[in-house]
Protein backbone atom coordinates (compact mmCIF):
# COMPACT_ATOMS: atom_id res chain seq x y z
CA UNK A 1 0.00 0.00 0.00
CA UNK A 2 0.98 3.55 -0.84
CA UNK A 3 2.74 5.22 2.10
CA UNK A 4 0.17 8.45 1.70
CA UNK A 5 -2.63 5.89 1.93
CA UNK A 6 -1.11 4.12 5.43
CA UNK A 7 -0.89 7.54 6.66
CA UNK A 8 -4.63 8.64 5.70
CA UNK A 9 -6.10 5.28 6.82
CA UNK A 10 -4.39 5.54 10.43
CA UNK A 11 -5.30 9.36 10.27
CA UNK A 12 -9.28 8.66 9.83
CA UNK A 13 -9.35 6.01 12.29
CA UNK A 14 -7.93 7.84 15.40
CA UNK A 15 -10.14 10.77 14.13
CA UNK A 16 -12.88 8.54 14.42
CA UNK A 17 -11.91 6.57 17.60
CA UNK A 18 -11.82 10.19 19.13
CA UNK A 19 -15.67 10.76 18.00
CA UNK A 20 -16.48 7.80 20.26
CA UNK A 21 -15.04 9.04 23.25
CA UNK A 22 -16.82 11.06 25.92
CA UNK A 23 -15.38 14.50 26.05
CA UNK A 24 -13.59 13.44 29.11
CA UNK A 25 -12.11 10.43 27.83
CA UNK A 26 -11.65 12.91 25.10
CA UNK A 27 -9.25 15.04 27.13
CA UNK A 28 -7.56 12.25 28.75
CA UNK A 29 -6.69 10.67 25.40
CA UNK A 30 -3.06 11.12 24.46
CA UNK A 31 -1.86 12.68 20.69
CA UNK A 32 -0.51 10.22 18.75
CA UNK A 33 3.56 10.09 18.73
CA UNK A 34 5.24 11.32 15.37
CA UNK A 35 6.36 8.92 12.42
CA UNK A 36 9.77 7.93 12.89
CA UNK A 37 11.89 5.41 10.76
CA UNK A 38 12.85 3.23 14.02
CA UNK A 39 9.70 4.05 16.26
CA UNK A 40 6.28 1.99 15.98
CA UNK A 41 3.22 4.41 16.89
CA UNK A 42 0.23 3.18 19.03
CA UNK A 43 -2.46 2.32 17.36
CA UNK A 44 -6.12 2.89 18.20
CA UNK A 45 -8.48 0.27 19.39
CA UNK A 46 -11.37 -0.01 17.48
CA UNK A 47 -14.54 -2.41 17.13
CA UNK A 48 -15.79 -4.96 14.93
CA UNK A 49 -19.62 -4.57 13.94
CA UNK A 50 -19.93 -7.77 15.37
CA UNK A 51 -18.81 -6.03 18.89
CA UNK A 52 -21.61 -3.10 18.32
CA UNK A 53 -18.48 -0.65 18.21
CA UNK A 54 -19.77 0.41 14.67
CA UNK A 55 -15.84 0.60 13.33
CA UNK A 56 -14.53 -2.12 11.67
CA UNK A 57 -10.81 -2.08 11.20
CA UNK A 58 -9.52 -1.96 7.85
CA UNK A 59 -6.53 -4.67 8.65
CA UNK A 60 -5.70 -5.98 12.34
CA UNK A 61 -3.29 -6.70 14.13
CA UNK A 62 -2.59 -10.45 15.93
CA UNK A 63 -0.41 -12.32 18.30
CA UNK A 64 0.28 -15.99 16.75
CA UNK A 65 2.77 -16.95 19.14
CA UNK A 66 3.75 -16.55 22.74
CA UNK A 67 1.52 -15.55 25.56
CA UNK A 68 -2.19 -14.96 25.21
CA UNK A 69 -2.98 -13.08 28.19
CA UNK A 70 -4.61 -9.39 27.59
CA UNK A 71 -1.73 -7.75 29.26
CA UNK A 72 0.88 -9.72 25.96
CA UNK A 73 -1.49 -8.16 23.60
CA UNK A 74 -1.52 -4.64 25.37
CA UNK A 75 2.27 -4.92 24.87
CA UNK A 76 2.37 -6.27 21.41
CA UNK A 77 0.18 -3.67 20.02
CA UNK A 78 2.33 -0.82 21.47
CA UNK A 79 5.47 -2.08 19.73
CA UNK A 80 7.49 -5.17 18.64
CA UNK A 81 9.54 -6.07 21.77
CA UNK A 82 6.00 -8.65 22.72
CA UNK A 83 6.68 -11.10 20.54
CA UNK A 84 6.27 -11.67 16.54
CA UNK A 85 3.10 -10.18 15.03
CA UNK A 86 1.08 -10.90 11.97
CA UNK A 87 -0.97 -8.24 9.81
CA UNK A 88 -4.22 -9.86 8.73
CA UNK A 89 -3.74 -8.05 5.39
CA UNK A 90 -5.88 -8.27 2.37
CA UNK A 91 -4.30 -11.88 0.37
CA UNK A 92 -3.02 -13.18 3.26
CA UNK A 93 -1.15 -12.62 6.62
CA UNK A 94 1.96 -10.87 6.65
CA UNK A 95 4.75 -10.79 9.25
CA UNK A 96 6.19 -7.88 11.00
CA UNK A 97 10.02 -7.46 11.46
CA UNK A 98 12.40 -5.24 13.53
CA UNK A 99 14.57 -5.09 10.39
CA UNK A 100 15.09 -3.11 7.32
CA UNK A 101 15.71 -5.31 4.22
CA UNK A 102 15.38 -4.42 0.65
CA UNK A 103 14.63 -7.46 -1.62
CA UNK A 104 17.36 -8.05 -3.93
CA UNK A 105 17.02 -7.61 -7.89
CA UNK A 106 17.49 -11.34 -8.34
CA UNK A 107 18.63 -14.26 -7.14
CA UNK A 108 22.01 -15.27 -6.34
CA UNK A 109 21.30 -18.59 -8.80
CA UNK A 110 19.63 -18.57 -12.24
CA UNK A 111 16.36 -20.11 -12.69
CA UNK A 112 17.95 -24.25 -13.81
CA UNK A 113 16.26 -25.28 -17.13
CA UNK A 114 15.04 -28.83 -17.47
CA UNK A 115 16.20 -31.21 -20.03
CA UNK A 116 16.15 -34.71 -20.87
CA UNK A 117 18.43 -35.36 -24.25
CA UNK A 118 21.79 -33.60 -24.01
CA UNK A 119 23.46 -32.54 -27.53
CA UNK A 120 24.20 -36.06 -28.15
CA UNK A 121 20.77 -37.36 -27.99
CA UNK A 122 21.44 -39.12 -24.97
CA UNK A 123 19.02 -39.18 -21.92
CA UNK A 124 20.32 -37.15 -19.38
CA UNK A 125 21.01 -39.34 -16.25
CA UNK A 126 18.27 -39.47 -13.65
CA UNK A 127 16.06 -37.45 -15.73
CA UNK A 128 12.20 -37.70 -15.47
CA UNK A 129 10.03 -37.13 -18.56
CA UNK A 130 6.47 -38.21 -20.34
CA UNK A 131 7.46 -41.96 -22.03
CA UNK A 132 6.60 -41.57 -25.83
CA UNK A 133 5.17 -44.86 -27.58
CA UNK A 134 7.79 -45.56 -31.08
CA UNK A 135 4.45 -44.70 -33.15
CA UNK A 136 4.46 -40.72 -31.43
CA UNK A 137 8.33 -40.67 -31.51
CA UNK A 138 8.35 -41.34 -34.80
CA UNK A 139 5.51 -39.11 -36.23
CA UNK A 140 7.00 -35.91 -33.90
CA UNK A 141 10.30 -36.47 -35.75
CA UNK A 142 8.56 -36.74 -39.01
CA UNK A 143 6.79 -33.28 -38.13
CA UNK A 144 9.76 -31.25 -37.51
CA UNK A 145 11.85 -32.32 -40.61
CA UNK A 146 8.32 -31.57 -42.63
CA UNK A 147 8.42 -28.54 -40.79
CA UNK A 148 12.08 -27.60 -41.83
CA UNK A 149 11.68 -28.35 -45.71
CA UNK A 150 8.42 -26.42 -45.31
CA UNK A 151 10.60 -23.59 -44.02
CA UNK A 152 13.25 -23.75 -46.68
CA UNK A 153 11.50 -23.95 -49.72
CA UNK A 154 8.89 -21.40 -48.89
CA UNK A 155 11.52 -19.31 -47.77
CA UNK A 156 13.37 -19.96 -51.25
CA UNK A 157 9.73 -19.11 -52.93
CA UNK A 158 9.69 -15.60 -51.20
CA UNK A 159 13.58 -15.25 -53.10
CA UNK A 160 12.06 -16.06 -56.33
CA UNK A 161 9.38 -13.41 -56.18
CA UNK A 162 6.63 -16.05 -56.33
CA UNK A 163 5.19 -14.83 -52.54
CA UNK A 164 5.56 -12.01 -51.10
CA UNK A 165 6.65 -12.34 -47.28
CA UNK A 166 7.91 -15.66 -44.94
CA UNK A 167 9.40 -16.25 -41.91
CA UNK A 168 11.04 -19.07 -40.54
CA UNK A 169 11.18 -21.38 -37.41
CA UNK A 170 14.58 -23.21 -38.30
CA UNK A 171 16.00 -24.00 -34.56
CA UNK A 172 12.85 -24.13 -32.79
CA UNK A 173 11.53 -26.95 -34.32
CA UNK A 174 10.85 -28.78 -31.22
CA UNK A 175 9.22 -26.56 -29.45
CA UNK A 176 6.51 -26.28 -32.12
CA UNK A 177 6.09 -29.84 -32.39
CA UNK A 178 6.85 -31.36 -29.46
CA UNK A 179 4.39 -29.25 -27.16
CA UNK A 180 1.49 -29.63 -30.15
CA UNK A 181 1.72 -33.21 -29.55
CA UNK A 182 1.56 -33.06 -25.71
CA UNK A 183 -1.88 -30.97 -26.25
CA UNK A 184 -4.95 -32.11 -26.73
CA UNK A 185 -7.30 -31.34 -30.28
CA UNK A 186 -9.93 -29.75 -27.89
CA UNK A 187 -7.09 -27.17 -26.07
CA UNK A 188 -7.71 -23.66 -28.31
CA UNK A 189 -4.04 -22.44 -29.61
CA UNK A 190 -3.20 -18.78 -29.69
CA UNK A 191 -0.34 -18.37 -31.88
CA UNK A 192 2.46 -15.62 -32.50
CA UNK A 193 3.64 -16.11 -35.75
CA UNK A 194 6.04 -18.56 -36.04
CA UNK A 195 4.59 -21.43 -34.35
CA UNK A 196 2.97 -23.16 -37.93
CA UNK A 197 4.61 -26.98 -36.82
CA UNK A 198 1.56 -26.54 -34.45
CA UNK A 199 -0.74 -26.33 -37.15
CA UNK A 200 1.39 -28.75 -38.94
CA UNK A 201 0.26 -31.31 -35.99
CA UNK A 202 -3.16 -30.79 -36.04
CA UNK A 203 -3.44 -32.10 -39.46
CA UNK A 204 -3.10 -28.69 -41.51
CA UNK A 205 -1.60 -29.96 -44.88
CA UNK A 206 1.02 -28.80 -46.90
CA UNK A 207 -2.01 -27.38 -49.82
CA UNK A 208 -3.63 -25.32 -47.08
CA UNK A 209 0.05 -23.93 -46.25
CA UNK A 210 0.10 -23.25 -49.48
CA UNK A 211 -2.95 -21.52 -50.69
CA UNK A 212 -2.31 -19.25 -47.42
CA UNK A 213 0.85 -18.44 -48.87
CA UNK A 214 -0.43 -17.61 -52.35
CA UNK A 215 -3.83 -15.72 -50.93
CA UNK A 216 -5.86 -18.06 -53.58
CA UNK A 217 -9.62 -18.53 -53.78
CA UNK A 218 -8.91 -21.70 -51.38
CA UNK A 219 -7.10 -19.64 -48.88
CA UNK A 220 -8.97 -19.68 -45.41
CA UNK A 221 -8.31 -16.17 -45.19
CA UNK A 222 -9.66 -14.94 -49.06
CA UNK A 223 -5.94 -13.69 -49.54
CA UNK A 224 -6.57 -10.67 -47.24
CA UNK A 225 -3.66 -11.47 -44.54
CA UNK A 226 -0.19 -11.82 -45.41
CA UNK A 227 1.58 -15.26 -45.87
CA UNK A 228 2.34 -17.12 -42.76
CA UNK A 229 -1.20 -15.80 -41.34
CA UNK A 230 -2.74 -18.87 -40.98
CA UNK A 231 -6.07 -19.86 -39.13
CA UNK A 232 -7.96 -22.67 -38.96
CA UNK A 233 -11.74 -23.07 -37.12
CA UNK A 234 -11.56 -26.39 -37.65
CA UNK A 235 -7.93 -27.54 -35.48
CA UNK A 236 -8.87 -24.64 -33.05
CA UNK A 237 -6.06 -22.29 -34.28
CA UNK A 238 -6.82 -18.66 -33.88
CA UNK A 239 -5.84 -16.26 -36.85
CA UNK A 240 -2.17 -15.57 -36.40
CA UNK A 241 -2.47 -11.42 -35.63
CA UNK A 242 0.72 -9.27 -36.50
CA UNK A 243 0.63 -7.06 -33.47
CA UNK A 244 2.67 -8.42 -30.82
CA UNK A 245 0.98 -9.73 -27.93
CA UNK A 246 -2.09 -8.99 -28.34
CA UNK A 247 -3.23 -13.02 -28.67
CA UNK A 248 -2.12 -13.33 -24.47
CA UNK A 249 -5.78 -11.82 -22.86
CA UNK A 250 -7.58 -13.52 -25.47
CA UNK A 251 -5.73 -16.74 -24.41
CA UNK A 252 -6.83 -15.39 -20.98
CA UNK A 253 -10.19 -15.49 -21.89
CA UNK A 254 -10.73 -18.70 -24.44
CA UNK A 255 -9.27 -20.14 -21.01
CA UNK A 256 -12.09 -19.12 -18.99
CA UNK A 257 -14.67 -19.49 -21.11
CA UNK A 258 -13.16 -23.37 -21.30
CA UNK A 259 -13.53 -23.32 -17.40
CA UNK A 260 -16.96 -21.71 -17.24
CA UNK A 261 -18.63 -24.31 -19.44
CA UNK A 262 -16.46 -27.52 -17.85
CA UNK A 263 -14.21 -28.49 -20.37
CA UNK A 264 -12.11 -30.90 -19.91
CA UNK A 265 -9.37 -28.31 -21.95
CA UNK A 266 -7.08 -25.39 -21.93
CA UNK A 267 -6.07 -23.26 -24.05
CA UNK A 268 -2.24 -22.38 -24.55
CA UNK A 269 -0.83 -19.01 -25.98
CA UNK A 270 2.39 -18.92 -28.06
CA UNK A 271 4.85 -15.36 -27.73
CA UNK A 272 8.84 -14.54 -28.24
CA UNK A 273 10.96 -12.81 -25.66
CA UNK A 274 9.98 -9.48 -26.90
CA UNK A 275 6.31 -10.02 -26.16
CA UNK A 276 7.15 -9.60 -22.48
CA UNK A 277 7.89 -6.15 -22.58
CA UNK A 278 4.32 -5.92 -24.02
CA UNK A 279 1.86 -4.85 -21.65
CA UNK A 280 -0.70 -6.90 -22.83
CA UNK A 281 2.02 -9.68 -21.43
CA UNK A 282 1.31 -7.99 -17.71
CA UNK A 283 -2.23 -7.67 -18.36
CA UNK A 284 -2.46 -11.34 -19.45
CA UNK A 285 -0.89 -13.16 -17.08
CA UNK A 286 -2.17 -11.09 -13.87
CA UNK A 287 -5.56 -11.95 -15.51
CA UNK A 288 -4.99 -15.42 -15.60
CA UNK A 289 -3.83 -15.81 -11.97
CA UNK A 290 -6.77 -14.10 -10.86
CA UNK A 291 -9.60 -15.76 -12.40
CA UNK A 292 -7.65 -18.96 -11.96
CA UNK A 293 -8.22 -19.49 -15.99
CA UNK A 294 -6.63 -22.78 -17.20
CA UNK A 295 -3.91 -21.33 -20.09
CA UNK A 296 -0.60 -22.16 -20.67
CA UNK A 297 1.37 -19.12 -21.51
CA UNK A 298 4.57 -20.21 -23.42
CA UNK A 299 7.22 -18.13 -24.20
CA UNK A 300 9.84 -18.94 -26.96
CA UNK A 301 12.74 -17.28 -25.50
CA UNK A 302 15.40 -17.52 -28.82
CA UNK A 303 17.84 -14.66 -28.07
CA UNK A 304 15.90 -11.60 -30.10
CA UNK A 305 13.52 -9.30 -30.81
CA UNK A 306 14.77 -9.22 -34.19
CA UNK A 307 17.47 -6.80 -33.97
CA UNK A 308 17.30 -6.48 -29.76
CA UNK A 309 19.01 -8.95 -27.96
CA UNK A 310 17.30 -10.00 -24.26
CA UNK A 311 19.71 -8.06 -22.11
CA UNK A 312 18.66 -5.09 -23.26
CA UNK A 313 15.09 -6.25 -23.56
CA UNK A 314 15.01 -7.17 -19.86
CA UNK A 315 17.37 -7.42 -16.60
CA UNK A 316 15.20 -10.15 -14.59
CA UNK A 317 16.31 -13.76 -14.89
CA UNK A 318 14.20 -14.30 -18.47
CA UNK A 319 10.75 -14.99 -18.66
CA UNK A 320 10.56 -17.70 -16.02
CA UNK A 321 10.49 -15.74 -12.74
CA UNK A 322 7.46 -13.35 -14.39
CA UNK A 323 5.02 -15.98 -13.40
CA UNK A 324 6.21 -16.58 -9.74
CA UNK A 325 5.32 -12.57 -9.72
CA UNK A 326 2.02 -13.17 -10.71
CA UNK A 327 1.50 -16.08 -8.31
CA UNK A 328 1.67 -18.83 -11.38
CA UNK A 329 3.60 -21.89 -11.57
CA UNK A 330 6.33 -21.73 -13.94
CA UNK A 331 8.99 -24.18 -15.29
CA UNK A 332 12.23 -23.44 -17.53
CA UNK A 333 12.49 -25.76 -20.60
CA UNK A 334 15.65 -27.00 -23.06
CA UNK A 335 13.65 -25.60 -26.17
CA UNK A 336 15.95 -27.77 -28.52
CA UNK A 337 14.94 -31.37 -26.77
CA UNK A 338 11.79 -32.26 -27.92
CA UNK A 339 11.65 -34.57 -24.72
CA UNK A 340 11.74 -32.26 -22.39
CA UNK A 341 9.06 -29.64 -24.13
CA UNK A 342 7.16 -32.97 -24.72
CA UNK A 343 7.32 -33.31 -20.71
CA UNK A 344 6.64 -30.05 -19.50
CA UNK A 345 3.45 -29.44 -21.88
CA UNK A 346 1.91 -32.51 -20.70
CA UNK A 347 2.29 -31.87 -17.00
CA UNK A 348 1.60 -27.96 -17.30
CA UNK A 349 -1.88 -28.86 -19.32
CA UNK A 350 -2.62 -31.50 -16.59
CA UNK A 351 -2.09 -29.36 -13.74
CA UNK A 352 -3.74 -26.10 -15.65
CA UNK A 353 -7.25 -28.23 -16.56
CA UNK A 354 -7.39 -30.87 -13.02
CA UNK A 355 -6.29 -27.36 -10.43
CA UNK A 356 -7.70 -24.74 -12.82
CA UNK A 357 -4.96 -22.76 -12.92
CA UNK A 358 -2.63 -20.96 -15.33
CA UNK A 359 0.97 -22.10 -16.16
CA UNK A 360 4.22 -20.46 -17.53
CA UNK A 361 6.80 -22.73 -19.52
CA UNK A 362 9.82 -20.19 -20.77
CA UNK A 363 11.74 -22.35 -23.62
CA UNK A 364 15.15 -21.46 -24.41
CA UNK A 365 16.03 -21.80 -27.72
CA UNK A 366 17.90 -19.63 -30.60
CA UNK A 367 16.61 -18.29 -33.71
CA UNK A 368 18.80 -19.34 -36.21
CA UNK A 369 16.96 -18.06 -39.05
CA UNK A 370 16.26 -14.25 -39.93
CA UNK A 371 13.90 -12.67 -38.14
CA UNK A 372 12.25 -12.62 -41.50
CA UNK A 373 12.81 -12.01 -45.45
CA UNK A 374 13.02 -8.40 -44.64
CA UNK A 375 15.68 -8.78 -42.10
CA UNK A 376 19.70 -9.99 -42.37
CA UNK A 377 20.62 -10.69 -39.33
CA UNK A 378 24.35 -10.96 -39.71
CA UNK A 379 24.38 -7.33 -39.26
CA UNK A 380 23.60 -7.61 -35.58
CA UNK A 381 24.83 -11.11 -35.04
CA UNK A 382 28.21 -13.04 -35.42
CA UNK A 383 27.99 -15.37 -37.73
CA UNK A 384 29.70 -18.04 -36.20
CA UNK A 385 27.25 -17.83 -33.38
CA UNK A 386 24.25 -18.53 -35.60
CA UNK A 387 26.71 -21.55 -37.25
CA UNK A 388 27.18 -22.90 -33.51
CA UNK A 389 23.34 -23.26 -32.74
CA UNK A 390 23.06 -24.55 -36.14
CA UNK A 391 24.62 -26.83 -35.98
CA UNK A 392 25.69 -28.26 -32.42
CA UNK A 393 22.89 -27.58 -31.24
CA UNK A 394 19.84 -28.39 -33.80
CA UNK A 395 17.01 -29.87 -32.19
CA UNK A 396 16.43 -32.04 -35.22
CA UNK A 397 19.81 -33.66 -35.22
CA UNK A 398 19.34 -34.21 -31.17
CA UNK A 399 16.09 -36.23 -31.62
CA UNK A 400 17.16 -37.86 -34.60
CA UNK A 401 20.06 -39.58 -32.25
CA UNK A 402 17.51 -40.54 -29.50
CA UNK A 403 15.54 -42.12 -32.26
CA UNK A 404 17.62 -43.17 -34.17
CA UNK A 405 19.53 -45.08 -31.34
CA UNK A 406 16.32 -46.70 -30.03
CA UNK A 407 16.53 -48.80 -33.86
CA UNK A 408 13.33 -46.57 -34.92
CA UNK A 409 15.27 -44.75 -37.37
CA UNK A 410 17.54 -45.75 -40.57
CA UNK A 411 19.51 -43.55 -43.23
CA UNK A 412 17.47 -44.62 -45.93
CA UNK A 413 14.03 -43.66 -43.84
CA UNK A 414 15.55 -40.47 -43.73
CA UNK A 415 16.22 -39.96 -47.21
CA UNK A 416 12.68 -41.64 -47.83
CA UNK A 417 10.95 -39.02 -45.50
CA UNK A 418 12.79 -35.99 -47.10
CA UNK A 419 12.18 -36.97 -50.93
CA UNK A 420 8.64 -37.40 -50.18
CA UNK A 421 8.28 -34.38 -48.23
CA UNK A 422 9.79 -32.14 -50.63
CA UNK A 423 7.87 -33.51 -53.94
CA UNK A 424 4.89 -33.04 -52.07
CA UNK A 425 5.24 -29.72 -51.39
CA UNK A 426 6.82 -28.37 -54.75
CA UNK A 427 3.70 -29.86 -56.23
CA UNK A 428 1.16 -27.81 -53.82
CA UNK A 429 3.11 -25.02 -54.84
CA UNK A 430 2.38 -25.36 -58.14
CA UNK A 431 -1.66 -25.96 -57.47
CA UNK A 432 -1.83 -22.97 -55.32
CA UNK A 433 -0.27 -20.93 -57.94
CA UNK A 434 -2.57 -22.06 -60.64
CA UNK A 435 -5.70 -21.59 -58.47
CA UNK A 436 -7.30 -18.00 -59.16
CA UNK A 437 -7.51 -15.54 -56.60
CA UNK A 438 -10.47 -14.43 -54.61
CA UNK A 439 -12.71 -11.87 -56.25
CA UNK A 440 -12.49 -8.07 -55.24
CA UNK A 441 -15.82 -7.95 -53.14
CA UNK A 442 -14.70 -10.02 -50.78
CA UNK A 443 -12.68 -6.96 -49.36
CA UNK A 444 -15.10 -5.85 -48.14
CA UNK A 445 -17.24 -9.24 -46.88
CA UNK A 446 -17.36 -10.83 -43.78
CA UNK A 447 -17.61 -7.85 -41.37
CA UNK A 448 -20.94 -6.78 -41.26
CA UNK A 449 -24.15 -8.99 -41.77
CA UNK A 450 -25.12 -6.48 -44.04
CA UNK A 451 -22.53 -3.95 -45.82
CA UNK A 452 -23.01 -0.48 -44.87
CA UNK A 453 -23.06 2.46 -47.54
CA UNK A 454 -19.56 3.95 -46.92
CA UNK A 455 -18.17 0.39 -47.89
CA UNK A 456 -20.05 -0.14 -50.72
CA UNK A 457 -18.97 3.57 -51.84
CA UNK A 458 -15.46 2.29 -51.23
CA UNK A 459 -16.11 -0.42 -53.26
CA UNK A 460 -17.67 1.59 -56.05
CA UNK A 461 -14.69 4.11 -56.00
CA UNK A 462 -11.82 0.95 -56.06
CA UNK A 463 -13.82 -0.75 -59.01
CA UNK A 464 -13.83 2.86 -61.19
CA UNK A 465 -9.75 3.41 -60.25
CA UNK A 466 -9.31 -0.07 -61.57
CA UNK A 467 -11.32 0.76 -64.79
CA UNK A 468 -9.35 3.84 -65.13
CA UNK A 469 -5.46 2.37 -64.61
CA UNK A 470 -5.77 -1.67 -65.16
CA UNK A 471 -2.16 -1.57 -65.21
CA UNK A 472 -1.31 -0.69 -61.70
CA UNK A 473 -3.68 -3.59 -60.41
CA UNK A 474 -3.49 -7.49 -60.66
CA UNK A 475 -4.81 -9.08 -63.59
CA UNK A 476 -5.35 -12.11 -61.77
CA UNK A 477 -8.15 -10.93 -59.52
CA UNK A 478 -11.73 -10.60 -60.35
CA UNK A 479 -13.40 -7.45 -60.92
Amino acid sequence: MAPWLVRTSSQLVRRAARRLLSPSQHRRHRAPAPWKLCSVPPVPRTTSPAAGGGLWEFCSVRRFTGDSSPAAASTAEDGLAGGELELDFPGGKVSFVAEMNFLPESQKERINCYRVLDDDGRTVSGSKFQEVSKEMALKMYSEMVTLQIMDTIFYEAQRQGRISFYLTSHGEEAINIASAAALSIDDIVLPQYREPGVLLWRGFTLQEFANQCFGNSLDYGKGRQMPIHYGSNRLNYFTVSSPIATQLPHAVGAAYSLKMDKKEACAITYFGDGGTSEGDFHAALNFAAVMEAPVIFFCRNNGWAISTPTAEQFRSDGAVVRGQAYGMRSIRVDGNDALAVYSAVHIAREMAITEGRPILVEALTYRVGHHSTSDDSTKYRPVDEIEHWRTARDPISRYRKWVQGNGWWSDSDESELRNSVRQELLQAIQVAERMPKPPLTELFTDVYDEIPSNLREQERLLRDAIKKHPADYPADVRV
